[in-house]
């Protein structure tokens, strides 16, 4: 059930706190925010150009009924990196194989393209470290192999992040004779994958669409059928995800694409999104929205999908729901309204 919220401005009301008593549709929590502390319907108050405002949440249930379930958003990488570990650890006790892990490494409220694409993949590379450094024990670290999306970023990964572990590290693509033009020969995976390993990481596989198609090919030869997992590290599926969206409606959409994947990989890619895609769960995610009316798509297993807004330094949810809403619809519908 989709929880919404709304905000209403100069609200012909006092600050007397709502009753301790049933009333319908509200949760009754306390609340303290600044100077002002109330009990009621889940509201702040903010004051701008000297008018009083409330940020009220409008929730369905009874008393008892919590307005926004699930981790808080993170306040640094440590306890994002925290909460990460914990979904995934939770996805995998509740028999999920197939995981995705998605975030910005340029900052918690940067958006896509705020960072150059190497300094990225090198933040992510750091992180991935980390992550495995929290979520690997070390009885499982040689039965642990990471996907690098290419042989020369496993040779930089080894003189730097991961220097001296004890993790097993591989890679997707290798370079061809026309890797000028964005052409790497792909890794058949049964000659990669050992029978000892147990879990897999994929790094960032978005560069080249190749990537993800070997990806796929790893999920299809490795994991299925088996007691083994898999991981997406900030592999970008949204790309995929809006792609496939567009493709069939507006043709002038697909040249956003053209200088990520070649039109030649379109039905390619639109395939994916239907065998693959759809098995993957997201158990971590924060997508950022700027603008005057900007916001956070955010996640996190097993709690539901939250549309965030940061104000005066603190996470308000304007709406929550169970399935994953589309950047689309939340960049025009719901951040607009709230």
């Amino acid at each position: 059930m989709a929880t919404s919220y709304c905000s209403i401005s100069n609200p012909p009301l006092s600050k007397t706190s709502f009753p301790n008593k049933q009333v319908p549709g509200w949760v009754l929590q306390a609340i303290s925010k600044g100077k002002g502390n109330y009990t009621g319907g889940i509201y702040t108050t903010t004051k701008r150009n000297l008018r009083t405002g409330f940020h009220v949440c409008a929730v369905n249930g009874g008393q008892g009924t919590r307005n926004v379930s699930g981790a808080e958003f993170p306040s640094d990488y440590t306890e994002l990196l925290a909460q990460a570990k914990e979904a995934a650890e939770s996805a995998f006790k509740d028999g999920k194989q197939l995981l995705e892990i998605e975030f910005p490494t340029a900052g918690l409220q940067s958006v896509p393209g705020d960072s150059e694409g190497g300094i990225e993949m090198t933040g992510s590379m750091l992180l991935i470290r980390e992550f495995c450094d929290r979520f690997v024990p070390a009885e499982k670290a040689t039965r642990t192999r990471i996907f690098f999306p290419e042989a020369n970023e496993v040779s930089f990964a080894r003189q730097s992040a991961f220097e001296g572990c004890s993790l097993k590290l591989d890679y997707l693509t290798k370079p061809s004779l026309f890797e000028d033009f964005g052409f790497t020969t792909k890794v058949k995976m049964s000659d990669r994958v050992r029978p000892e390993d147990e879990i897999f990481l994929v790094a960032y596989p978005y560069f080249n669409v190749n990537e993800m198609l070997v990806v796929e090919e790893l999920y299809k030869e490795a994991i299925v059928s088996t007691d083994r997992k898999l991981i997406i590290f900030n592999g970008e599926l949204d790309r995929i995800r809006m792609l496939v969206t567009f493709l069939n409606k507006r043709e002038a959409a697909l040249m956003m694409f053209e200088n990520n994947y070649p039109p030649f990989f379109y039905p390619k890619l639109a395939e994916l999104s239907k065998t693959f895609l759809p098995k993957l769960e997201t158990v971590y995610y924060i997508h950022n929205f700027k603008g005057l009316k900007g916001g956070t798509l955010f996640r996190c297993y097993p709690g539901p999908w939250k549309v965030l807004r940061n104000i005066g330094g603190s996470f308000f949810c304007l709406h929550e729901q169970e399935e994953m809403p589309s950047l689309k619809e939340v960049a025009l519908d719901i951040l607009p309204s709230a």
